[in-house]
């Protein structure tokens, strides 16, 4: 289930160069991405009387209309009674709407993304041949699932990456969720969404080392994809937070094996290690999602003890095996 539904302007030029050049390197060619653009054909849905735009958009976006029934307005299928009327009063709703034309306004143009996530999935189909490429769409959701996934299509809720400082998030999410809601978040979580599905977590959901193994092989992978040098940005984490890290890793893993978290299947503790406003070290400065980043840490070093491909980190599921293999001792 985490992996069907999950989980600031335009993308730098710098990042772009770097995906480009990746791009290039790669002797893997994949058709242009185009992002469908299923957001501005239900706002003009919404704003119409006109009936008939219902049979043309359901003609048109059958999959992304059952998907959104299931995940955001709770009905089972596109077929349920008064669909089309739930759908509109949903959207009708003053302040979703003036949202809906916040997100359309700020994402009107989007061929630079579509730039980044061509030169991002031929670079995965390159390390990953049997990673499938879906086809990528936008909607907005009323700040519910930042990504829905269905059956070779994946769609991001570009309502939820107005920015940090936009007004309506101020009332609803923590300092820490708002720190990834901004543009340069878009083509990483669209890469984390589809890895989650292709790749879902198989290991223990109460084990801290499985989840942090599983969070860190993402968190690598999507940084492989997009040229990244570490995590940080993927996590929201500013230049400070990163020092802090880096500054009391070895302190954060002696604690962990000190308190005994690293295989004791307790859901309470493993979650505080993954939470926006939830820190497993109080009183200290550790930033949120703190067990993803150590995670990233412990995959970065089994790459580099190991020499792995992605392919063949990806092939192995034992999270133990990586952290031997890794000689993580910070």
């Amino acid at each position: 289930m985490m992996a069907r539904w999950m989980l600031t302007g335009l993308l730098s030029l710098s990042l772009t160069s770097c995906l480009g050049q990746q791009a290039a390197e790669s002797v893997v060619r994949i058709a242009p991405v185009q992002i469908h653009r299923f957001d501005k054909s239900l706002y003009a849905l919404i704003s119409s009387t006109d009936t008939a735009l219902e049979t043309q958009l359901s003609q048109a976006y059958p999959q992304m209309l059952d998907i959104l029934g299931k995940g955001v307005l709770n009905l089972r299928s596109l077929d349920a009674e008064g669909y089309f009327r739930k759908l509109r009063a949903y959207y009708g709703e003053p302040t979703l709407n003036r949202l809906y034309q916040d997100a359309l306004q700020h994402y009107e143009e989007v061929g630079e993304l579509e730039q980044g996530l061509h030169a991002a999935f031929t670079y995965l189909k390159g390390e990953l041949p049997e990673l499938q490429i879906p086809a990528v769409y936008m909607h907005v959701s009323g700040l519910n699932q930042n990504v829905l996934v269905g059956d070779s299509l994946l769609s991001l809720s570009i309502d939820k990456y107005l920015g940090e400082d936009y007004p309506l998030y101020q009332d609803f999410f923590h300092a820490s969720q708002r720190a990834r809601m901004t543009s340069a978040q878009v083509l990483p979580d669209y890469l984390m969404g589809w890895l989650m599905a292709e790749y879902p977590f198989s290991g223990n959901e109460r084990v801290l080392l499985d989840r942090m193994v599983y969070e860190g092989k993402l968190r690598y992978t999507v940084s492989q994809a997009l040229g990244q040098a570490d995590a940080s940005m993927l996590l929201g984490y500013t230049q400070e937070m990163e020092k802090w890290c880096e500054a009391n890793e070895a302190e954060m893993w002696q604690l962990i094996v000190e308190r005994k978290q690293l295989y004791t299947p307790d859901q309470l503790t493993t979650e505080s290690y993954f939470a926006d406003n939830v820190t497993p070290f109080p009183g200290s400065e550790a930033p949120a999602h703190i067990g993803s980043w150590i995670g990233y840490r412990i995959v970065k070093r089994y790459m580099e003890e190991s020499g792995a491909s992605l392919r063949q980190l990806w092939q192995i599921t034992d999270a133990q095996a990586i952290l031997t293999t890794a000689k993580y001792k910070p």
